[in-house]
């Protein structure tokens, strides 16, 4: 079977696309990578030329596998786990994979807040910022999420559904900003939040980041 190629962003900004990035490398997929950076904002002429190459989305990640093209994280996700049904990237029993997809598009959707008041910035310093009423919601939101999903189907491993997967790689991101963020969370979070952190694949991409030059004005929010 040919390789997959997926097209990211800039490592230290794009939340988007570390999702399937670390769906693929979790789950041992051989793929090839290509990066197309948003050193200005997302839609200037630049970035739309590059990325229109692939997708007329004009936005990243992108999916070439084959003759098919899938954009989108979470559209990105279902196909590996169509096209790698071996990777158990969804749980196996039904009730698991109904909470895990209900999770996904919550997140897909959701903690919009959360994301503009604390942009994911790999680089950035550990440091607190102001919160409002409506951050501190969305992580209390993703808090009894995340304890819900472990308490039904945790069992296993130290992941939200034991096994690291589709799930895991949607919060990936959120990991990162309540650490970056040094956001105050409980005992049972944080357990979490260090495993996703301590993954090989996470290193793999933080390693990466962190070697970037890119500066996004607009995701360095001090």
């Amino acid at each position: 079977m040919a390789k997959p190629l997926l097209v990211v962003g800039n490592k230290n900004y794009s939340s988007w696309s570390l999702r399937p990035f670390m769906a693929l490398a979790m789950a041992a997929i051989d793929f090839d990578e290509k990066l197309v950076p948003f050193d200005q904002p997302i839609g200037n002429p630049a970035f739309s030329k590059k990325i229109r190459a692939f997708s007329k989305a004009e936005l990243v990640p992108v999916l070439v596998h084959s003759k098919i093209t899938v954009w989108d994280s979470l559209a990105i996700m279902e196909y590996l786990a169509e096209t790698w049904p071996d990777r158990n990237l969804w749980p196996k029993t039904k009730a698991a994979r109904a909470m895990a997809r209900s999770a996904c598009a919550e997140m897909h959707s959701g903690f919009k807040n959360l994301r503009t008041a604390c942009p994911m910035n790999l680089r950035r310093p550990i440091r607190a910022v102001p919160m409002s009423d409506a951050v501190k919601a969305d992580v209390a939101r993703i808090e009894s999420l995340w304890r819900e999903c472990r308490k039904e189907h945790g069992k296993g491993g130290p992941f939200l559904f034991g096994k690291f997967g589709i799930a895991d790689a949607m919060f990936a991101p959120v990991a990162t900003r309540l650490e970056t963020y040094d956001i105050k969370i409980a005992q049972d979070t944080q357990h979490y939040v260090n495993a996703v952190l301590a993954t090989p694949a996470f290193h793999e991409w933080k390693d990466a980041a962190l070697k970037e030059k890119w500066v996004v004005a607009e995701d360095e929010v001090d």
